[in-house]
């Protein structure tokens, strides 16, 4: 991990995190554009706030994570309902699948969360662990770059939810953009 770029043309995003609004850290990321140009587009302008949703800035600034389950990810991006049933992209409201050259082979893969094929929208998963059963159903589009950063994926991954997967405390992507 420790900050290696896969390619240093790729852009590097951040979310700063509070717990019950209590800041616990910064998760940075690289952007796999190398690979996924469109998937990481995408992110990269809802994490800057570029993307505008009637008129004004929309992305990830103030998103919740609202699904959190032990050993395998953490959940977010449904900056439009809160708890996972909102959609959108910055291609319209749902873009394909752009390739699975890149595989859920460890933690701190960044990911589309879908509903199906070609449904990729706004939510997002990062990995806690590796994951190849959802190879060839989503599409793997950046890591978390440094320890620091998967420390902060590990905290929210170990809060305490609900049967439904909900964590208990709220879990908010306070501000996010490239670096």
């Amino acid at each position: 991990m420790a900050g290696v770029l896969r390619a240093k043309s790729n852009p590097v995003v951040f979310f700063d995190i509070t717990i019950d609004n209590h800041k616990i850290g910064r998760i940075k990321m690289e952007l796999f554009a190398d690979v996924v140009p469109k998937t990481a587009e995408n992110f990269r302008q809802l994490c800057t706030g570029e993307f505008k949703r009637f008129g004004k800035p929309a992305g990830f600034k103030n998103c919740i994570f609202h699904r959190v389950i032990k050993d395998f990810m953490i959940q977010g991006g449904d900056f439009i309902m809160g708890d996972g049933t909102g959609s959108t992209s910055i291609y319209g409201d749902k873009f394909e699948d752009e390739n699975f050259e890149l595989k859920h082979n460890s933690a701190g893969l960044l990911s589309m969360a879908n509903s199906g094929a070609n449904t990729n929208g706004c939510q997002f998963f990062l990995t806690t662990t590796e994951c190849s059963w959802l190879d060839n159903k989503h599409v793997v589009f950046g890591k978390v770059i440094d320890n620091d950063s998967m420390i902060t994926v590990r905290k929210i991954e170990n809060i305490p939810t609900d049967k439904f997967d909900k964590p208990r405390m709220e879990v908010k992507i306070e501000e996010c953009g490239e670096l």
